[in-house]
């Protein structure tokens, strides 16, 4: 099977290229696209840079060029409620795109999407059923996704409102582009930064979390189906 990798930041895109098996790469649309073969399936892994925009660019370039036909993301977030720890690792079950409200024109709340059923938008069930087989450990959570890095912790609670525990800046684009083409994806998430952290927190766990997260997606990848 072809699978695509979107990496948000080279400090995890070295997870993946640390991993041991040989890699070739390519320049294409000004993105460097890395291929290679790890638990039986074709891997193509781009790493798209900060936000929903660059993220969901990427997204559709595995889709469209490579033939994907599965989206995998792995990464580190920041924490929304003050029970999550540094190295706390999670599986995503959904994602809510707080920049986005069109409430004011269609009638459906902040951050839904006309063509769901709440500001939620989904990962692939499927996926997530075989991840939590794979790592019955981890706790499921939705996730608040959006263009900006969250630090103040009036912003955090705000979020954690919206009934997510962690953030980022990049997922809501991957959930959404992989929903459009309807292609599956899963994400595995790890703190880098608790509620009380700051950037420079996130600076100093970033590839030590994003290490953790890959090795765990790298178990769920190798219990996917195989390529044929």
């Amino acid at each position: 099977m072809k699978v695509g990798i979107l990496i948000a930041v080279e400090q995890e895109l070295k997870a993946f290229l640390s991993q041991g098996s040989e890699i070739t790469e390519e320049e294409v649309s000004c993105r460097r696209v890395y291929h290679t073969v790890l638990g039986g399936h074709e891997l193509f892994a781009l790493c798209s840079g900060y936000g929903e925009i660059d993220a969901a660019a990427g997204t559709q370039l595995l889709i469209t060029r490579y033939g994907c036909e599965t989206v995998l993301n792995f990464g580190v977030a920041g924490a929304l409620t003050r029970d999550l720890q540094v190295e706390d690792l999670f599986l995503v079950r959904k994602v809510c795109h707080y920049d986005f409200d069109i409430s004011p024109i269609d009638p459906v709340e902040k951050h839904q999407y006309v063509d769901l059923p709440d500001r939620f938008i989904p990962v692939d069930e499927r996926l997530l059923t075989l991840a939590k087989e794979v790592l019955p450990e981890f706790r499921e959570i939705a996730v608040a996704s959006g263009d900006r890095f969250v630090e103040e912790p009036e912003d955090k609670r705000r979020l954690a409102a919206l009934g997510c525990g962690i953030c980022d800046m990049e997922i809501a684009a991957i959930a959404r582009t992989c929903f459009l083409n309807g292609v599956p994806c899963l994400s595995v998430k790890c703190i880098s930064d608790t509620f009380d952290g700051t950037g420079a927190d996130y600076a100093a766990n970033v590839e030590k979390g994003a290490r953790k997260a890959f090795a765990a997606l790298r178990k769920i990848l190798e219990q996917m189906k195989p390529l044929r």
